[in-house]
């Protein structure tokens, strides 16, 4: 078996601790306003019948709920490091059809070449808990990965832009997944990640005020062959 990259050896679990991933649903629930942008976020994406979705940090699968409330015949595709959280995610899922797929690992394009071509890629609440290479790293994968003519959507913690939404992410946040990671999220720094990693047309749809900080929904493409 191939060794891992160097930036993907470790991840942070969903809740920042092992020990905490059953209580992921709920606090991220009541500190992000989690149905209001996952429902929004599902909207911008305008999931359809047959499209292939593959959702890089998968988590506990909870956008492969709030897609199956908004459409039907969507094929899901989830992949995720963290085994507990990805149990979650079965459990939760289990009586769907068709059933969300979901899988134990790192991503990169060579870990998906078994699943078929997705026409829209989504990353939530990922990049701003792992260090630069690998949120360089992620982004560059998923645009390999994507088909061309085909859509990234990330939502995660973005610029904070004012006082109050700077001054709560730093006691929420970054005291649970720390400065060094964190940080360049908060400097509005994921426009240009995603930009260098190949993408283009890169708008920021929406901005989410939450007690933990502002959670920005960003849209970028990848240009047809």
């Amino acid at each position: 078996m191939p060794e891992p990259e160097p930036a993907a050896r470790s991840y942070t679990p969903a809740a920042g601790y092992h020990m905490l991933t059953p209580l992921y649903d709920f606090g991220v629930a009541v500190t992000t306003r989690e149905r209001v942008w996952r429902d929004r976020l599902v909207r911008h994406m305008a999931p359809t019948e047959g499209e292939v979705i593959l959702d890089i940090g998968s988590g506990t699968g909870n956008l492969a709920l709030a897609i199956a409330r908004h459409s039907q015949g969507v094929r899901y595709l989830g992949i995720d490091p963290d085994e507990a959280a990805t149990r979650i995610a079965r459990t939760k899922m289990a009586r769907l059809s068709p059933a969300p797929e979901f899988r134990v690992g790192f991503f990169s394009a060579a870990a998906v070449t078994d699943w078929p071509a997705p026409a829209k890629i989504t990353i939530c609440l990922v990049l701003h808990q792992v260090g630069m290479e690998e949120k360089a790293r992620l982004l560059r994968e998923a645009w390999h990965t994507l088909t061309p003519g085909g859509a990234l959507f990330v939502a995660d913690y973005g610029e904070q832009r004012s006082r109050l939404m700077r001054l709560l992410f730093r006691l929420t946040v970054q005291q649970l997944d720390g400065v060094r990671d964190t940080q360049p999220n908060a400097d509005g720094l994921l426009p240009i990640l995603i930009r260098e990693a190949g993408f283009d047309d890169i708008r920021e749809l929406e901005t989410f005020r939450t007690p933990t900080g502002a959670i920005a929904i960003l849209r970028a493409g990848k240009a047809k062959a």
